[in-house]
């Protein structure tokens, strides 16, 4: 009579799914993917959890829902916070509250970009370059929805050079806002009139000039006068 394997029991579906968005989180909170990154791929993710694909899928779609997680057509997906408080956030500011929003998004967009200047790294450097190309293509392309994500995108990217967690998580956490407003100033339609160059607050940061970049970033960044 052959020998008797015992073998573990196999975790329900549910419970398998359960762990692995803890362990997404733990990579999350531990800084191995830190806000404004691009998280692995579904294949990569499968062989390093060791987890079958649908409960990647499964897991990841529980983060997106709660505001961790973000996926980008056509770029993979990010992470765009580590507090699923910033969806609540996010929403206050959006409502009749433009103004508000450009004023958050300056205070920490320019000391970002400051910061990105002082610390950026090569890895930082070559995430810019694709980020800054996606916008360019976008507007290039006339893809309104396509180029408020990119710009978005640009603008996280900038931000997570700046390698200064809190920062990044305060950031995030008006992501949603962030895009509405550069929708409503967009319109329909990209026209000339409304285009705003990046490549020099890019440069800047290449050059790792702090104070240039300080000033490009806030160039485009003037909240419009109250009443």
């Amino acid at each position: 009579m052959p020998p008797i394997v015992e073998t573990a029991p196999v975790p329900p579906r549910g419970q398998r799914v359960q762990e692995t968005i803890v362990q997404l989180r733990a990579r999350i909170l531990g800084g191995e993917w830190p806000v404004g990154s691009r998280i692995p791929t579904e294949p990569q993710l499968v062989t390093a959890l060791g987890v079958g694909r649908n409960t990647i899928r499964e897991a990841i779609r529980a983060l997106v829902h709660a505001g961790v997680l973000e996926r980008r057509q056509g770029s993979g997906t990010y992470v765009v916070s580590v507090d699923e408080l910033a969806p609540v956030v996010a929403r206050q500011l959006t409502d009749d509250r433009m103004t508000e929003v450009v004023e958050v998004r300056r205070a920490l967009e320019v000391e970002a970009a400051r910061l990105a200047a002082l610390r950026r790294t090569p890895g930082d450097l070559a995430a810019l370059s694709d980020a800054l190309a996606a916008r360019e293509a976008a507007w290039r392309g006339g893809r309104v929805n396509e180029f408020v994500v990119a710009d978005a995108a640009l603008h996280t990217t900038v931000v997570a050079a700046a390698h200064n967690g809190m920062l990044a998580e305060l950031h995030a956490s008006i992501g949603t806002a962030m895009r509405s407003t550069v929708a409503a100033t967009m319109g329909e339609a990209l026209v000339p009139e409304r285009y705003v160059d990046h490549s020099r607050l890019v440069a800047a940061i290449r050059a790792g000039d702090p104070e240039r970049a300080a000033i490009e970033a806030g160039v485009f960044l003037e909240p419009p006068p109250r009443p």
